[in-house]
């Protein structure tokens, strides 16, 4: 099989190369320039998309004896990512461009000029499994539960598994570590990279500020009243509660939440923890790893990259998806991503519009 290995520069997509080659496929690595400055050299980066990185994913190529590419995606990257990412926190909602990446970039972008140029399969280094069911390719959690990866891939299309390759789903990031060392691999030790690749200095507000300005509002109580003004409303989430700088305490003494972000009027409004317990989501733009399910599902969502998964119970009517969830769950976002569960199977996603207080269910 002709394989397109996606290589970061990372530890993990250059083991995943390396089974790929050891598996018996024809496999060419490519990294994806994704910056719009490629002149950038951040040595110690949060991210994962620096020259450095390039060099990195360059190096184990040569090792591996598979010819190496760089495919500039930055614009499109800008466009499907950056843009959406931006757009999103200045409507109050709090998106996630993994989620996004792996949608739009590596399993679109990518994936469809691989098959143009008559690759059967992309691979990467993410942490899931891939199951051949009764009904085509099934997307399942990884054996790692602390390198579980299958939440930001819950976008995928049962034709994108179809030609996917996760070759480390089966295995801990320790023996991945080790198997880079014996490979020759310069990279078996190189740090994880982590936070927004785009904002690799991990100031996610600062990086706001930059692109929309300030637009001063204020943080009000569940009554109206005002307790502080606040730079821009898009520095706020739902559930913080540092750094909300509120002139004077609550009567009862204790910590107080974001509750809710209204980005026209750029209040943003604070109350007490309880008061985040959200009892329904409900969500748009479904994707579906396989069919669609039918009727009310008894199943197990996720709302966060390595949040717990709680017990619900999910209903789809055209394109939304409602979840009742059997107990609460706090500080849940719009803007997230909800992701279905069958045991280990990811059913598929969809994205957070809407959410219904417990206490009002």
């Amino acid at each position: 099989m002709r394989v397109l290995a996606a290589m970061s520069g990372g530890v993990d997509s250059a083991v995943a190369a390396a089974r790929a080659v050891q598996a018996g496929h024809d496999v060419t690595g490519v990294h994806l320039a994704l910056s719009r400055n490629p002149s950038s050299y951040r040595t110690g980066a949060r991210g994962c998309c620096t020259l450095e990185d390039a060099r990195d994913a360059r190096r184990a190529a040569d090792v591996l004896g598979i010819p190496f590419y760089v495919w500039d995606l930055a614009e499109r990257f800008h466009a499907d990512v950056v843009e959406d990412f931006v757009s999103e926190y200045a409507a109050g909602r709090t998106p996630n461009p993994c989620l996004r990446c792996n949608e739009k970039i590596k399993f679109a972008a990518v994936l469809d000029r691989a098959l143009a140029l008559g690759f059967d399969a992309v691979c990467t280094g993410h942490y899931a499994r891939l199951v051949d069911g009764p009904a085509g390719r099934e997307l399942h959690r990884a054996v790692d539960p602390d390198k579980d990866q299958s939440y930001v891939l819950g976008v995928l299309t049962t034709e994108q598994l179809a030609h996917a390759l996760f070759p480390l789903g089966a295995s801990h990031k320790s023996e991945v570590r080790v198997e880079a060392a014996e490979r020759g691999l310069a990279v078996a030790e190189k740090p994880d990279s982590h936070d927004i690749c785009f904002v690799a200095d991990g100031d996610t507000a600062g990086f706001l500020a930059r692109e929309l300005g300030e637009q001063p509002g204020t943080v009000v109580d569940e009554s109206g009243a005002v307790l502080a003004e606040h730079d821009a409303a898009y520095a706020f989430t739902v559930g913080q509660r540092r750094g909300l700088r509120l002139g004077r305490p609550a009567d009862d003494g204790k910590p107080r939440y974001v509750l809710s972000i209204e980005p026209v009027s750029r209040t943003v409004t604070v109350g007490p923890r309880d008061r985040l317990a959200v009892g329904r989501i409900e969500g748009t733009a479904p994707r579906w790893c396989g069919a669609p399910p039918a009727g009310q599902v008894s199943c197990r969502v996720q709302i966060r990259a390595h949040g717990e998964t709680l017990a619900a119970r999910a209903e789809i009517e055209g394109d939304v998806v409602r979840v009742d969830l059997v107990e609460p769950a706090m500080g849940v976002a719009p803007g997230q991503a909800v992701v279905l569960y069958d045991d280990t199977r990811v059913i598929g996603s969809a994205t957070i519009s809407h959410t219904v207080a417990a206490a009002t269910i």
